[in-house]
């Protein structure tokens, strides 16, 4: 089924004009514009897919925490091995699957941005994340392949909610007042004030930034169906978003009332989900111990005093180095499976987010241009350097031909010393020199120079040493990325002479 979507009345369509034009006085959410443009241009094939969909996650740590979160979640407990890098995640779940999730995420993440202070939006995002966490749990309880797209249908369920409270909370102070004074809900009296349900609220406004209509599908409200019927995937995902939605609803106040409500919802919603009332129940409680964790003001997150002091933390050295050896139990996961390339992009993000590089960039050697030339790169303004990185392979006595030539790492302190200025090339000199310190990690295959990985710090990081245990797990990641390689050249090699 194709959602295409219309107000139907006059006083409906005031209604989303008002919307729109409050959202247009508020900047209409730049932020998430700008990461909705990016997260479907992944999903939608464009070249280098992979590679972009990590790029777009990892530019947002919030949102980098989440999706590996997710991906090491039980609900993908089948894939039998932890996932440390977002470049693994996409591997192993797939573009579609982690932009759903991004997209989701990074609506709320906008939305809650934008409205600091008001309390009443602020609780229907937090009972939207609930509702995600709910269908999350179930979904994994049913072993459903439509799980990460229940998700995100879950917590955009109640859009049409998020949309007045944060653009329009005159408008939804009234309705609350109109339905409080008559003893209805919202839901009841909207269509009477507003010319149009909440639901058709959220799916305007999911329509309006382009959401893909099988997400905007999945928003729907959906009743239990006769016992025996059949149901389709879709309406299966309509079915949980709904459920999860009405349990956050209940949940969110953690009081004995709204306990009997979920309860009600297992047994109504049981058969439609395939899964048992009482598994329903065991998946909600679930949901509700990870909530805790995760909301903020919610009487679910009492426990909010542990999450502040993990927060208040500030990220100690080992921390790095545990991010370092993840990422090189990625990549000997991966070793048997992933081409050169993934290969060089889990160990660039690797070495990016465990060293704390301001950048971080691969360079790759092109044998028949006869020069080196960036191709993948992460931190803020990288991207636009990419076609400036480039320089010939003929030996010049610069520091990047020196650590090619030597197939050693090498770690430059304080790269503004003057003694070294001869020793750093034009094309660095014109693109990188914002960096005070830097490493080289050349990849040398069959003995030949084959590209290398570049890291570098800016004034903003304090003074840096890199430890004999760092240098020792770079070298074990190089080594890892020169296998696979040589593994391509061996099989190369097999191919042209069958």
């Amino acid at each position: 089924m194709t959602v295409r979507f219309t107000a139907g009345t006059p006083l409906g369509e005031s209604t989303l004009a008002t919307l729109w034009e409050c959202t247009r006085r508020r900047g209409d959410m730049p932020g998430f514009a700008k990461a909705i443009t990016a997260i479907l241009g992944a999903m939608r094939g464009e070249d280098e897919q992979e590679f972009n969909m990590t790029r777009t996650v990892l530019s947002d740590p919030v949102l980098t925490q989440k999706v590996l979160r997710l991906a090491n979640s039980g609900m993908y407990s089948a894939f039998g091995q932890h996932v440390n890098t977002v470049s693994k995640a996409v591997l192993v779940l797939g573009t579609e699957a982690i932009g759903h999730l991004a997209l989701g995420l990074k609506l709320i993440e906008e939305l809650a941005a934008g409205s600091p202070d008001a309390t009443v939006a602020h609780v229907e995002m937090e009972k939207a994340v609930l509702a995600g966490i709910v269908a999350q749990q179930i979904a994994y309880t049913a072993e459903s392949r439509h799980g990460e797209e229940a998700v995100v249908c879950s917590m955009l369920h109640t859009l049409g909610r998020m949309m007045m409270t944060f653009y329009m909370p005159e408008r939804w102070h009234d309705l609350q007042r109109a339905a409080d004074q008559a003893g209805r809900d919202i839901d009841d009296v909207a269509p009477e004030m507003l010319g149009l349900s909440m639901e058709a609220i959220g799916h305007a406004a999911a329509l309006h930034w382009g959401l893909p209509a099988t997400l905007v599908n999945g928003m729907r409200k959906v009743t239990p169906p006769e016992p025996g019927a059949e149901v389709s995937s879709s309406d299966w995902i309509a079915g949980l978003s709904t459920m999860s939605a009405m349990c956050a609803e209940s949940l969110w106040h953690d009081d004995p009332a709204g306990a009997a409500v979920v309860k009600e919802l297992t047994e109504a919603y049981s058969a439609m989900l395939g899964v048992e009332p009482a598994n329903l129940m065991h998946a909600i409680e679930q949901a509700k111990v990870v909530a805790a964790n995760d909301l903020t003001i919610a009487p679910l997150s009492r426990p909010a005093e542990r999450r502040a002091k993990a927060l208040a933390k500030t990220r100690q050295r080992a921390a790095g180095n545990k991010i370092l050896l993840s990422g090189l139990a990625d990549m000997r996961d991966m070793l048997e499976t992933a081409n050169p390339g993934q290969m060089v992009q889990i160990a660039l993000e690797t070495v990016y987010k465990g060293l704390d590089f301001s950048r971080a960039v691969a360079f790759v050697r092109n044998r028949k241009d006869n020069q080196y030339a960036a191709k993948i790169s992460f931190g803020e303004g990288s991207k636009e350097l990419l076609p400036a990185l480039t320089f010939d392979d003929a030996y010049e006595p610069n520091v990047f031909h020196a650590a090619l030539n030597s197939d050693r790492v090498i770690f430059i302190e304080n790269a503004r010393d003057a003694k070294f200025a001869a020793k750093l090339p034009l094309w660095w000199k014109s693109s990188l020199a914002e960096a005070r310190s830097f490493v080289i990690l050349p990849l040398s295959a069959n003995g030949q120079p084959a590209g290398f990985l570049y890291g570098d710090w800016d004034d903003s990081f304090p003074p840096i040493q890199l430890s004999q245990t760092e240098f020792s797990l770079l070298n074990d990641m190089r080594a890892l990325v020169v296998r696979a390689v040589e593994r391509r050249h061996k099989l190369e090699a097999v191919t042209s002479r069958s």
